[in-house]
């Protein structure tokens, strides 16, 4: 998998992705991060990437020639014309289902605005799809598509030591991962669930299962329209839903059979 970020700040995009997790798979190839600066493909002896809106209004807008020549030159290089996601609020809510899907691809484009956004005419020229991380302005799209970076990097073969942790956290089967402990087993007076400590796995699977489903119940009800639960898991979520959040999420040793 390779990323191509537009931006007119590729310091920004490259110190913060080639850190950690997603630091330690682009040193080992199996991602790709490349910054693309817009700014290098300006006309202006300035290097000036923006100018006054038409019609009046506060602020600047990204001109579409730099944006239009910036990915017409990294098509070139590519000989193809891969996907351009562009971050904007206005766009479709990015999620681990869309995640899922992107990470499929060989390529992916990252088109980040600044000031009051970029020329319509440069967006109908590239872009493919229009995705957001949620309903708030950001100062531009270099924190979005990092953002999304990390989540569709973590879905790519060999970017994560263990295979299984991308597939069974929060989200799978549209539930929210259930708790996590560690040492030590006493903290605070508070104790590690005795289930944990039992060493009996068919137990400790059964418990981490409906403590998805509680704290989905709990956090993000509007996730289990979609869950994919059994009968019994069913069943179980009824009987959460007929006693209060209080007691539901202090059972923490109810076993499904």
């Amino acid at each position: 998998m390779n990323y191509y970020i537009l931006t007119l700040f590729p310091e920004m995009v490259l110190e913060g992705l080639n850190t950690s997790i997603i630091g330690r798979a682009v040193q080992k190839g199996v991602i790709g991060i490349h910054a693309v600066n817009i700014r290098d493909y300006s006309k202006n002896k300035h290097r000036q990437v923006d100018d006054y809106p038409y019609g009046g209004g506060a602020g600047m807008v990204m001109q579409p020639g730099p944006v239009c020549d910036a990915y017409e030159d990294l098509c070139r290089k590519l000989g193809k014309r891969p996907r351009v996601l562009y971050m904007t609020p206005q766009g479709k809510v990015f999620s681990q289902k869309i995640a899922q899907e992107l990470a499929k691809e060989e390529d992916l484009v990252f088109l980040c605005g600044h000031y009051e956004g970029i020329d319509e005419r440069a967006l109908s020229l590239t872009v493919t799809d229009y995705l957001s991380i949620g309903d708030y302005v950001l100062t531009g799209g270099e924190l979005p598509a990092m953002v999304m970076i990390d989540c569709i990097s973590r879905l790519v073969p060999g970017v994560l030591s263990n295979e299984e942790s991308a597939q069974i956290e929060s989200f799978h089967d549209n539930l929210l991962e259930y708790p996590q402990y560690t040492r030590p087993e006493i903290y605070e007076g508070l104790r590690v669930p005795e289930v944990l400590l039992s060493g009996h796995h068919k137990n400790i699977d059964l418990w981490r299962r409906q403590e998805s489903i509680r704290r989905t119940l709990e956090r993000r009800p509007d996730l289990l329209e979609h869950a994919v639960l059994s009968k019994k898991e069913q069943e179980f979520l009824e009987e959460l839903k007929e006693i209060s959040p209080e007691r539901a999420c202090a059972q923490e040793n109810i076993v499904i059979e």
